[in-house]
């Protein structure tokens, strides 16, 4: 797996201190900055610490599993702005590198919010998910073309049946909306998520 984070600190010295300070304990394999230099923190035949009490299509232990990306952010917590270009550029060629050397299957990158819907937001609604996903680096956005009409209920065994850990119901779906439908992350199960999902577990069609 790949995992993608923001920093969520008000700086990239102070996210990389932190994240080089053993008293903290938490990792990560790489940090992108805002101007595209990666800085590598640990080398990805190691086990970092970044994803922390997390689940993804069966994978309880993704620490173990995973290579662990923080993107320079200040996060919601500290004012969240967009990713500039230059720092996607460098996200999108680091995990076209990764994804090669360790055969990532594009619907195993993920952001920590993924993983952890309970309990991380980041890398957020304002992460470029599309641009990765027409790189073939991370799942397609299905256009939200056939509405199955599932119950909620139903919407629900379908999210966990694409990969999301379903237990807390309203966080798994503003997860979902954060990564293919940004525009609307109220929470709502509503036709065009239904369709969205309905076209990530029916490519076929």
């Amino acid at each position: 797996m790949i995992v993608l984070h923001y920093t969520g600190m008000q700086s990239a010295a102070a996210a990389l201190d932190r994240l080089a300070d053993p008293v903290a304990k938490v990792s990560a394999h790489y940090v992108v900055a805002e101007d595209g230099v990666v800085v590598r923190m640990v080398d990805e035949a190691n086990r970092a610490w970044h994803a922390g009490k997390s689940w993804w299509r069966g994978i309880v232990d993704v620490n173990s599993a995973s290579v662990g990306i923080e993107i320079v952010n200040p996060g919601h917590e500290f004012g969240y702005r967009p990713f500039p270009a230059p720092q996607m550029d460098a996200v999108e060629a680091l995990v076209r590198d990764i994804a090669g050397r360790w055969q990532v299957a594009p619907a195993m990158t993920v952001g920590h919010s993924d993983i952890a819907p309970a309990r991380k937001d980041d890398p957020g609604e304002l992460f470029d998910w599309p641009r990765l996903a027409r790189a073939g680096l991370a799942d397609r956005i299905p256009a939200a073309r056939t509405d199955p009409n599932w119950t909620d209920a139903g919407f629900m065994t379908a999210l966990g049946r694409y990969g999301y850990d379903v237990t807390e119901a309203q966080p798994a779906v503003v997860a979902f909306q954060r990564h293919f439908r940004p525009g609307d992350i109220g929470g709502a199960i509503d036709a065009e998520c239904r369709a969205i999902l309905f076209g990530l577990l029916r490519p076929d069609l």
